[in-house]
């Protein structure tokens, strides 16, 4: 018996794995948690117990335009048909959507005490009575209308929605936070309107990139205010659903009856208690981590909130300040982690994520929605046009009802005699007598007509899917109007994210350095264009010993490469260079870079964009120096911005760097030396090397009194272009480049002009246009602007014309073109009168040579020894 018993038993016995059943169970119930409690739908941005919540409130007739109901009364609705957890779980629920500094939009409409901002508990459920807010009636509009599925409820007894048919962007507007098995979601409140603006941008382009999406969901937008202090974190979260948000709480400064300071915090960062933080500053007053601090107290009252902070007299509330953003929850920073369901599944959603799966969500919504009021319209006019036949032979009808011994019988015979289906007969035999009267017929025909236009606009739409596009970007429009609201967030971007450009404006300007290293921009607007042979006006007041040496056009936004005599590179941006006026000496340049005082600058290069990857693999600069040395390197080894430069030549002892120019590759290069003459030889034979070479040799250099003036990098196409070599003493000329045969790198090159005591010696070599205009800078400090086309072509063996006329004392010290000559400036002959006199109209402004990729297109500094 015993052992029959023990076999029963063991025939009962299921052998199982405990670490495979561990797992198993284990694994449902994570599921269960993270579809089921702790993660939001993409959809509807709600988790069940808030998505059941709103609909028992829903069916309850709860609504914003009834009276309130007891929260006690809620919490049993929705704890007994839709949500069996404890009561302390939904009426937790409802108390945060009702509260203001927790929701950016609150869903619920408390009345009593529903907590603080100090963390006090609200009152017991008994106590308090809530109804819906209008905004959560916008998300629980049509779901009458069959546009979401339904389940049942935990006993099957009854259905309830998996997810609501919102119209709001709930998921990015409200947030949500939550910790599954595995893993959690933090997704931070926005403001409604952005929100919308960037759900309307997707839907006209689908292929909108983040950073447009950006340009209206600009960040996140707290309910309790604070300022977002630096974006690089936000701008992560909105690209990758990760990053970090710094948030500060809004601090300002008065001054009390006693003349002393006081600081007054009346924003604080999100979930931040503010009895806590009272308590925080306090202690950190006590441990004498923050000194300064007389007393702190709240003032807080219906007005709003008003955290107290009595400083000391002698304590500076800058420094006060920072030290609470950095001991103090005062900055709190919060982690983005934007997971939540899609389609069951939990996923990491950036910004353009979450926007389309809503959009596609409302595209799910209108398309059920139109189909169920095609259907009802279509039964609708079914009914009516029966109607109408009943009407058009009513005698007949009447006949037929009352000689019918039964209503089954009457029926039956509409079918037959008239054709009618079984719903129409019913509904006739249902007809009240009063519809039979001559105002009500003409009823009935005017509303079949108007129900048979609204079936041809539904499926119009139905099969229209811009028009449904256009209908959800409407909705969207009057939520935006409805329930839309100003940001309460500021945003503050650091000093390391500002994009300065986006708040200069772009514009041309001058820039003048001067020869003891003065530097300086004027609006190109403020040079005018005088003829050839003019006296010229002002560049530069300098002192009796100065000179302006380098003078260039390049835009606001462009980055400047700065070389060094002795072969440094240093980058700053236009910006960055102080404005001045024209005749204002500028601000010496060791102010603004790093450059040690036996050193200066010999050569610019504008460039446009250093982080263009396609420009700076594919783009070089040469640099020459005043010995003949020449060397090729690619710009991406000056792609990385240095504060204390780099080196971008080795210079031999007795040697300086003279040029840099921006080269494609493919180039002309001419140089050319004091004694007039120049040699021209392909930019192929210099290979490029990295930035810490010698060189090679690019022209013999004979005697220790000659040296090279200026290098020029020419493309094969430039057919138009000629070479303008100009003179100490003002005499210049134009020579087409054919005259300068191709010869090997290193020779002694051909006469470029005619050395005399009256030309004086070379003192600059130019590739130039007609279109064209010339600047030229004495050392006196005149500068005249003339058009290239005014100085004539001649050989190059010639002495050329004088191109300005100088004192006995004077010599050229710069000479610079810019990029296009001014068509509509009116000129004159340069007048004998006042020093600096201007004599012509303003001319427009040039263009930045930048914008071109052409080398020799680039403007670059023409200096001087």
């Amino acid at each position: 018996m015993t052992e029959h018993t023990e076999n029963q038993q063991e025939g009962r016995i299921v052998q199982i794995n405990i670490e495979e059943q561990m797992k198993t169970a284990y694994i449902d119930y994570s599921m269960s948690v993270i579809v089921g409690r702790a993660l939001p739908d993409v959809r509807d941005g709600l988790k069940p117990v808030h998505r059941r919540v709103l609909f028992g409130m829903n069916e309850l007739g709860n609504h914003s335009n009834k009276p309130y109901k007891k929260s006690a009364r809620v919490v049993g609705e929705v704890m007994g048909k839709y949500h069996p957890h404890g009561d302390a779980s939904i009426y937790d629920t409802i108390v945060r959507l009702a509260q203001p500094w927790s929701m950016r939009y609150p869903m619920v409409d408390g009345q009593g005490n529903f907590g603080s901002v100090d963390g006090d508990m609200p009152a017991a459920m008994r106590y308090t009575e809530i109804r819906l807010q209008k905004i959560a009636e916008a998300m629980l509009e049509d779901i009458d209308k069959e546009t979401v599925d339904f389940t049942n409820n935990f006993d099957d007894t009854l259905e309830e929605p998996t997810v609501l048919p919102t119209r709001i962007p709930n998921l990015l507007v409200n947030g949500a936070s939550g910790i599954a098995v595995g893993m959690a979601t933090n997704i931070m409140p926005h403001n409604l309107g952005e929100v919308v603006d960037g759900a309307i941008a997707y839907v006209d382009n689908r292929d909108i990139t983040i950073d447009e999406l950006v340009k209206h969901v600009k960040a996140p937008d707290f309910p309790t205010g604070g300022i977002i202090y630096g974006f690089e974190g936000v701008k992560q979260g909105f690209e990758t659903g990760r990053g970090r948000v710094v948030v500060r709480g809004k601090i300002t400064s008065e001054t009390g009856k006693n003349g002393r300071e006081k600081l007054v915090i009346y924003e604080l960062p999100y979930q931040i208690n503010k009895a806590v933080l009272h308590q925080k500053i306090a202690q950190l007053v006590n441990d004498k981590i923050i000194e300064g601090i007389s007393d702190v107290r709240d003032e807080s009252d219906r007005e709003g909130m008003r955290l107290v902070i009595d400083l000391k007299r002698e304590a500076i509330s800058s420094v006060i300040i920072n030290q609470l953003f950095k001991y103090s929850e005062l900055q709190t920073s919060y982690g983005i982690n934007n997971v939540a369901l899609v389609k069951g599944r939990p996923r990491i959603l950036n910004l353009k994520d979450m926007i389309a799966e809503f959009i596609d969500f409302r595209h799910e919504v209108v398309v059920r929605r139109t189909k169920f009021d095609l259907r009802k319209a279509e039964e609708k006019a079914h009914i009516l046009a029966g109607y109408l036949i009943a009407l058009d032979h009513l005698d007949q009808v009447i006949a037929l009802i009352r000689a019918a011994a039964t209503p089954e019988i009457a029926k039956d015979g509409l079918m037959t005699e008239f054709g009618l289906s079984e719903i129409q007969s019913k509904a006739i035999l249902e007809l009240r007598l009063q519809r039979l009267t001559g105002m009500e017929r003409d009823k009935i025909r005017a509303e079949y007509d108007d129900i048979m236009k609204l079936i041809a606009y539904l499926k119009e739409v139905l099969g229209d899917e811009s028009l449904r596009m256009k209908i959800i970007k409407e909705e969207l429009e009057e939520v935006k109007k409805k329930y839309g609201d100003e940001r309460k967030t500021e945003i503050q971007y650091l000093a390391s994210e500002m994009r300065i450009e986006d708040i200069i404006a772009e514009e041309d300007v001058v820039i003048t350095i001067s020869h003891l290293g003065y530097i300086k921009r004027t609006s190109a607007y403020d040079y005018r264009q005088q003829k050839r042979g003019g006296r010229g006006a002002i560049g530069g007041k300098t002192r009796d010993e100065d000179y302006i040496e380098h003078l260039f056009v390049a835009s606001t936004h462009h980055t400047m490469l700065f070389f060094t005599e002795k072969g440094r590179c240093y980058w700053l941006k236009v910006y960055e260079i102080p404005d001045g006026e024209k005749s204002g000496k500028g601000r010496a340049i060791q102010n603004m870079i790093q450059l040690p005082a036996d050193d200066k600058i010999r050569a610019i290069i504008d460039i446009k964009d250093l982080s263009d990857k396609d420009f700076i693999n594919n783009h070089y600069i040469v640099l020459c120096t005043k010995k003949g040395i020449i060397k090729k390197t690619m710009v991406e080894e000056f792609s990385r911005p240095r504060q204390n430069g780099v080196n971008a030549i080795t210079i031999n002892e007795g040697d300086q760097l003279l040029e840099a120019r921006l080269t494609t590759g493919d180039s002309q290069i001419m140089m050319a030396i004091q004694s007039g003459r120049a040699i021209r030889f392909p930019e192929a034979t210099v290979r490029d090397t990295g930035r810490g070479a010698i060189g090679v040799r690019g022209i013999e250099v004979d005697s220790d009194n000659d040296e090279v003036v200026g290098m020029v990098c020419v493309n094969k196409d430039d057919e138009q272009k000629t070479i303008l070599v100009v003179s100490e003493k003002g005499f210049g000329k134009r020579t087409n480049i054919e005259e300068y045969r191709i010869t090997n790198r290193g020779g002694k090159g051909v006469k470029t002009i005619n050395i005399t005591e009256k030309t004086g010696n070379l003192i600059a070599i130019l590739d130039v246009e007609e279109k064209q205009d010339l600047m030229i800078t004495c050392k006196s400090g005149i500068t005249i602007r003339m058009a290239v086309a005014d100085i004539r072509e001649a050989g190059r063996a010639t002495q050329g014309v004088r191109l300005i006329r100088l004192d006995d004392s004077d010599e050229i010290a710069a000479v610079a073109r810019l990029d296009e000559q001014e068509e509509e400036a009116e000129t004159e002959e340069g007048a004998e009168g006042t020093e600096g006199a201007d004599t012509s109209t303003a001319a427009n402004d040039s263009n930045t040579t930048a914008e071109n990729n052409d080398a020799a297109e680039n403007t670059t500094s023409e200096s001087a020894e």
